[in-house]
């Protein structure tokens, strides 16, 4: 009698299809394990073989897997999963180290006696009278005055940049007219500015204000105008695919492709709206009107060390509070775009 072949299917750990042929011999002959039937093949030693190919086949795909996992993590950068209490101390002793350290600098070029304690303060010193003026209502308000100005300053800078960035960016004649001349306002300094703004405005808040908005706009205007430039083009053919025309195609595609580089430039924008304003409040005293800009000319006539150099550390805190507002922009941005390190 012919022999009866069967055809045995399984699937192994990793998933791979493993197929074994068992012969068997005719009624009443019993095939085990060694045993040769009528074709002259093993039936068990088949079974074995195609548990040995599983096998074989499971070896690669682990390894395969271990290699996948290891690149995962490259990928996560190997960030070990924490709590909210060690990412906030992770971000904050750096910032104590860097302190502790400028701090150490300061004391010990005070020690060497380069300057007279009046000249140059100590931090012993400054520390009492930077307290004072913090609890001084009169202090606060001239913080008030100094930030009312920055921020009306940087958003007229932002308006005008945004359209200025936006027309140049987009008219050819516009960018062979304007562009060299954005970059040369850019890079004047700010306060050669001053003389003709007081010539326009005189010694009032508008002069001050004109300044800071020439400061800020020109890096503001370019930072638009470098990320329409990398926008790539596959996108502009997708929004016209899709019937976006004129503005809907800067609202939808180029502004959303351009954001990194345009966060660039409000951040670039910020810094010389804020140096241009301290320029302009130490060139422009107004009466009834105190700032920040205002108290350093002041500490400086009557020779107050201690004062000046906690009115500058107020300087600097809020510069740095601000860019960490720009900072916790552009982590939000780079996370969106799947740029950011994410805890695992």
């Amino acid at each position: 009698m012919a022999a009866d072949t069967r055809i045995t299917t399984g699937v192994d750990d990793a998933g791979h299809t493993a197929t074994a042929a068992a012969t068997a011999g005719s009624p009443g002959s019993t095939a085990g394990p060694g045993d040769t039937g009528d074709d002259g093949a093993t039936g068990g030693g088949e079974v074995n073989g195609a548990v040995a190919v599983a096998g074989a086949d499971r070896v690669p795909a682990d390894a395969h897997a271990r290699q996948l996992a290891g690149l995962d993590a490259l990928e996560l950068g190997g960030e070990s999963s924490g709590g909210p209490a060690a990412r906030v101390w992770g971000r904050l002793w750096p910032m104590a180290l860097a302190v502790a350290i400028v701090l150490a600098v300061w004391q010990s070029v005070v020690w060497a006696g380069f300057w007279p304690e009046y000249v140059f303060a100590g931090p012993a010193d400054v520390a009492p009278v930077l307290f004072d003026r913090l609890t001084s209502g009169d202090y606060w308000e001239a913080i008030g005055v100094t930030m009312r100005r920055a921020v009306t300053g940087f958003a007229v800078s932002v308006a005008v940049g945004l359209v200025v960035g936006a027309l140049v960016s987009r008219v050819r004649v516009l960018r062979a007219a304007f562009g060299s001349l954005i970059t040369g306002l850019q890079t004047m300094p700010s306060i050669a500015w001053f003389p003709l703004a007081i010539l326009l405005f005189g010694l009032t808040e508008s002069a001050i204000t004109f300044v800071v908005i020439l400061g800020a706009t020109p890096s503001i205007a370019n930072g638009l105008i470098t990320g329409v430039d990398y926008t790539p083009p596959i996108l502009l053919r997708a929004g016209h695919v899709l019937g976006f025309r004129r503005l809907q195609l800067y609202r939808h595609v180029i502004l959303p492709a351009s954001l990194p580089s345009f966060l660039a430039g409000l951040k670039q924008g910020w810094a010389f709206a804020w140096r241009s304003l301290m320029a302009g409040e130490l060139v422009v005293i107004i009466a009834h009107q105190s700032s920040l800009g205002e108290r350093l000319f002041f500490d400086r006539e009557l020779a107050d060390s201690a004062g000046l150099l906690s009115t500058m550390i107020v300087i600097l805190v809020i510069g740095i509070g601000v860019d960490l507002l720009f900072e916790t922009a552009d982590t939000s941005l780079r996370r969106r775009w799947g740029l950011a390190r994410t805890s695992a």
